[in-house]
């Protein structure tokens, strides 16, 4: 079945095809709710509320962009819609730093933890311009756009977040007990 056939069959409540859809796209949805929201639990629920979303919005799809560019853009809004209501209720919270020690470097899974640990620990903004712009491949305006701020905003988070990003990747530093600590 092609792609605008089954759009069309979900889009009048066809749960076969919505089923379809779903199978064909959750992995993406997913994964770009998870850069934003910098935790399993919550890009889980976030990218839930995405589907809801697209699948209530499915019947109004007009097919002016692709199909993955308007669901991409229905994660991207949930995820930062859902940032935001959470931003308001854990407003007073303080996180805890984290202390890891080093593991061997060469494993990619180790370093994708560490990618990932990295970018969970930059502040929201940076954070968010970071996977918008250099994961997502948003433009400076379009971030804009997206978080209510100037294009020249979002450069400098940008900016701030590399910067970051750099200091909490650099090789480790050797601990007093000989240990390599990273601080992640």
């Amino acid at each position: 079945m092609s792609e605008i056939e089954l759009i069309k069959r979900a889009g009048s409540g066809d749960p076969q095809a919505s089923r379809e859809l779903y199978r064909r796209y959750a992995p993406r949805v997913y994964a770009i709710v998870r850069r934003l929201a910098g935790d399993d639990a919550l890009a889980e629920d976030w990218a839930q509320e995405a589907w809801v979303r697209a699948f209530r919005a499915l019947p109004g799809f007009r097919g002016e962009s692709r199909f993955s560019t308007w669901l991409h853009r229905i994660a991207v809004n949930s995820a930062l819609h859902g940032r935001r209501w959470r931003d308001r209720r854990t407003r007073h919270e303080v996180a805890l730093p984290a202390v890891l020690p080093q593991r061997d470097s060469g494993d990619r899974t180790v370093l994708r933890l560490a990618l990932d640990r990295a970018l969970d620990s930059l502040p929201d903004g940076m954070r968010r311009v970071l996977v918008l712009h250099d994961v997502e491949g948003y433009t400076h305006e379009e971030i804009a756009g997206l978080l209510g701020v100037t294009p020249g905003t979002s450069k400098s988070q940008l900016f701030k977040a590399r910067a970051r990003m750099r200091k909490l990747l650099r090789p480790p530093r050797e601990a007093p007990n000989g240990e390599e600590v990273c601080h992640i």
